[in-house]
């Protein structure tokens, strides 16, 4: 297993693209003059920039410098913007990877000294200024799935598939976007069914940590869901028949209902699915 099939290529992304006036001076500026530049940054962009980092030896698992680019949008005339903040992910990935792998594994793709330097060198930064301590990113992945909660968020009616060679870039795309106000209020319902109807455990659990990131954006931020390099290993007639959203919603609304069969015939749909994806990773 190389560090690339682990952190980068097959992950899923959950972005918050925030308005140009929710970012302070001097950096609203900045913004400003970068779109209005019109260098358009895709995912796959991104994700070539990742991939360097991970060719030399030892590999660079946390950029030098930050990333000074991002995603952006313009909807109803009002730009938006989507930093990359790839040193930030970079950092809060390899705490994540801590957790998730044995450490036989990451001392086989990813040198002890060079996760050591990486952690002394994040501690440094967080120290350096006040506002360090406590960043966040506009972009949180996942490897080789989609977490169930992030559906949460969104209404299938939010959902844009499009097949290989339908969009301008030929490859294949499958998202949702919703206003921040509906991805907060969503979050709240679900919580609260999921609090009513279950025990605590990792669902609920999952769904604050998501709830207390979407408070740290602007109200009129838009939030996206994207399936990223996970639709290059789904067959194409099941991403075209991925409702995830859909089941999401269903299972939700048999909690509330009282209707624990029909929840669990929804949550089953979904895990079967996911599961069948994440099972690929140990393909030959």
């Amino acid at each position: 297993m190389g560090l690339s099939s682990v952190l980068v290529p097959y992950a899923s992304y959950l972005r918050v693209y925030e308005p140009l006036a929710a970012f302070p001076e001097p950096e609203r500026s900045r913004w400003y003059r970068y779109a209005a530049a019109g260098a358009e940054r895709t995912a796959q962009d991104e994700l070539r920039q990742s991939l360097a980092n991970l060719l030399p030896v030892p590999p660079v698992p946390v950029p030098v410098h930050e990333s000074p680019d991002a995603f952006v949008t313009v909807v109803d005339g009002v730009t938006h913007v989507c930093p990359w903040r790839t040193r930030l992910r970079g950092w809060l990935a390899l705490e994540d990877l801590e957790e998730e792998f044995p450490t036989a594994v990451l001392d086989a793709v990813l040198p002890k000294v060079v996760r050591e330097q990486a952690a002394a060198d994040y501690e440094a930064w967080r120290a350096e200024k006040p506002e360090n301590a406590d960043a966040r990113p506009w972009i949180r992945s996942a490897t080789w799935h989609v977490p169930v909660r992030w559906f949460t968020l969104f209404d299938d009616s939010e959902r844009e598939y499009e097949p290989a060679g339908a969009g301008e870039s030929k490859q294949p795309v499958m998202r949702y976007r919703t206003p921040m106000v509906q991805a907060r209020r969503r979050t709240a319902r679900g919580l609260r069914v999921l609090k009513d109807s279950l025990d605590e455990g990792v669902l609920i659990d999952g769904l604050v940590d998501v709830g207390r990131w979407l408070e740290e954006f602007h109200p009129r931020s838009l939030v996206e869901l994207d399936y990223g390099g996970l639709v290059h290993v789904i067959p194409e007639d099941r991403l075209a028949d991925d409702h995830s959203a859909t089941d999401v919603a269903d299972a939700l609304a048999a909690l509330r209902a009282g209707d624990g069969s029909r929840a669990g015939e929804a949550y089953e749909r979904l895990t079967d699915r996911w599961r069948a994806v994440r099972e690929l990773q140990y393909a030959s």
